[in-house]
């Protein structure tokens, strides 16, 4: 029987809701944290320090802590273009990756010092098929690809060997996407010879045996593919820790497996803000308004809704109003937050009422919750160790360790 894990790809410490979350689940008796070098730019790892502060040496002491190296995103990306990381795959204009050893020990000098840790339990090679899905747009030949991609990977694991060596982590491994695709797809990344490249990378750093012990991939209700590599991992003695449990993909569409409430406010904050829009000064943003209260059911998950906020819509309301009056804008951006937080609200119920719609088969036998009938199929994975899951809110916290009993 698998537990839950709490994952932090979306905490942040500016965010006391967040932490707060984490002092819950550390109370209900969560004790495995998922993060990584790149989670909200560090944020994510100075919360866990935050959070675990309150608590004495025996528990902190018991809570594993779990981190990835792999993104350049935000301020590595901004260091990388100052001076260059070494080995990088330029994947798109905001997301470099490199696993090279010199950018994950600095990754890893800077984990250990935003957890406040001298030894961090875990540390993973975060998605390193970045290179895989490089090499394909490049037309290069799967053997090359396979051939390089292992290279990379060992010289990964002899960095993280001598990390072993010198004692900053206890045990090391991959979090892969891949792992979850089918092996006949271009883009899944074969695990069988993982423990291989470890042995031999822990024999190049003279460790007696190999650090190797954990992986991690997508495994949810839909996405069943990560099943055999979980069993594989299981024969061979490792941690398998899932994520995305309510984050699914099927047919190139992504669902979340997740119903929502109705808001009761959202027309009232609708209505209000509309009302105060009624100017000139304010038109486009009246108009912006309704447009977005016309189409909020027009989103295929949550996701889209969130990318589309912060690439359209915050945007254009910043123009809207960049030439109002500041005894004014204070006011208005009150009304603006309220109708946001309102709208996704709405969206996400909009959203979940499609998810079910479209999934009556796969959840035929659910009388519960979605989430729940969701995380109740993991629950039950004897191959599965720990499920991680998203819960920045001490509610979440609550909603998702009931299941537990």
């Amino acid at each position: 029987m698998s537990t839950f894990a709490f994952g932090t790809y979306r905490v942040t410490d500016l965010n006391p809701l967040h932490i707060e979350a984490i002092k819950e689940a550390v109370e209900a008796g969560v004790r495995l944290i998922d993060t990584a070098t790149n989670y909200m730019d560090g944020g994510a790892e100075r919360a866990i320090a935050k959070a675990l502060e309150s608590f004495d040496y025996d528990i902190r002491n018991n809570v594993k802590i779990v981190s990835k190296f792999g993104y350049i995103q935000g301020t590595n990306l901004a260091k990388h273009k100052q001076e260059p990381f070494e080995d990088v795959v330029e994947f798109s204009e905001t997301c470099y990756h490199s696993i090279a050893k010199t950018f994950l020990k600095k990754q890893l000098s800077e984990s250990l010092e935003r957890l406040q840790l001298q030894t961090l339990d875990c540390y993973l090679v975060h998605n390193p098929e970045y290179f895989i899905y490089d090499a394909l747009n490049k037309n290069k030949e799967p053997e090359e690809i396979l051939d390089k991609m292992y290279t990379r990977l060992y010289e990964a694991f002899v960095g993280l060997e001598e990390e072993i060596k010198e004692g900053r982590i206890n045990s090391y491994g991959v979090s892969s996407n891949s792992f979850g695709k089918p092996k006949d797809d271009p883009e899944f990344l074969p695990y069988e010879d993982l423990l291989t490249l470890a042995q031999n990378a822990a024999i190049e750093v003279g460790n007696e045996v190999h650090s190797f012990t954990t992986i991690e991939l997508p495994v949810n209700l839909l996405e069943r593919e990560g099943l055999a590599c979980a069993a594989w991992a299981k024969e061979n003695g490792l941690r398998v820790l899932t994520n995305r449990p309510l984050n699914a993909q099927k047919d190139g569409l992504m669902y979340r497996l997740a119903e929502y409430e109705e808001p009761k406010e959202y027309y009232h904050a609708l209505n209000e803000f509309l009302e105060i829009c009624e100017n000139d000064d304010l038109k486009d943003l009246y108009n912006l308004i309704e447009q977005m209260d016309t189409n909020k059911h027009k989103f295929g998950w949550i996701g889209d809704y969130d990318n589309f906020l912060y690439a359209q819509i915050l945007p254009h309301i910043k123009k809207t109003i960049e030439k109002i009056a500041p005894e004014v804008l204070d006011v208005l951006l009150q009304y603006i937050d309220n109708f946001l937080n309102e709208y996704r609200k709405m969206v996400a119920y909009e959203c979940s009422k499609m998810t079910k719609t479209v999934l009556k088969e796969e959840f035929a036998s659910c009388e519960k919750k979605m989430q729940e009938c969701a995380l109740e199929f993991l629950l039950e994975q004897d191959t599965i160790d720990y499920i991680i899951v998203g819960m920045r809110k001490p509610t979440y916290v609550h909603e998702v360790m009931a299941l537990k009993g």
